[in-house]
Parts: C-alpha cells; structure tokens; sequence
C-alpha cells in the first residue's frame, strides 16, 4: 500500500461528511488505543482570592428547535449533514426540536447552524 501524503489525507478528510469523520475518530482512537481530545491546561492552586478558572466548552449540539416554512430544504440540509436517508431526516426535522448533530467542534456547529437557518430553520447550538 503506498504512503498517502498528509495532504492528500487532508483531502480525503475535506470529503467526509461530520458523521463519518467522527466515526473514523473513534476508530482510530480504539485502534491506536490512544484520545484525540484536546489538551486541557490545569491550573495550580488557587489562593485566597483567587478567581476559578471556566472550562471553554469544545463540544457542542446543534438543535433543530422549527423548520420553518422550507421543509423540505431543511431535510435536504439534513441529509447532507447527517447522511441520514429521506425517511430518517424528515422524521427527525418532524419531531423538532431533536439534535442534528451532537458532540462536534465549535467550527463544525456553527458551519451546521449556518445551513440550517440558510435553509429557514430555526437552530440552536449548545
């Protein structure tokens, strides 16, 4: 098997879709053994006066909270996010509000809401 370059990697990457890289996450961390979390500074004691230090959330929900008037983009929109099929996504835009996507990067939720509000839904990202 020849060595892929890390950019052609990358762009194998670029090509998949938030789910199946996420998948391919968690496989990677199981065969390797190994955590792709991101590393967390630790504070030292804190004395007297000392204010405590706020954890920066680095994984967020995206939450379908309406579809709107355009239904039927914001299962195209769906689809396209989740790979869901036709049936699974209209099910899921029909029982809003349920999470599209659960548990992804800051920059990876908010590319997501984005869509979704471009498709007229009413999103939320926690």
């Amino acid at each position: 098997m020849a060595k892929l370059s890390q950019e052609d990697l990358l762009a194998q990457f670029e090509e998949m879709t938030l789910i199946e890289l996420s998948e391919f996450v968690k496989a990677f961390e199981e065969k390797f053994d190994v955590t792709a979390a991101a590393a967390v500074a630790v504070a030292g004691p804190a004395g007297p006066g000392a204010v405590e230090a706020v954890e920066e959330q680095d994984e967020f929900d995206v939450i379908l909270t309406g579809a709107g008037d355009k239904k039927i983009q914001v299962i195209k929109v769906v689809r396209e996010l989740t790979s869901l099929g036709l049936k699974e996504a209209k099910d899921l835009v029909d029982g809003a509000p349920k999470p599209v996507l659960e548990k992804v990067a800051k920059e990876a939720a908010e590319k997501a809401a984005e869509s979704l509000k471009g498709a007229g839904a009413s999103v939320e990202v926690k």
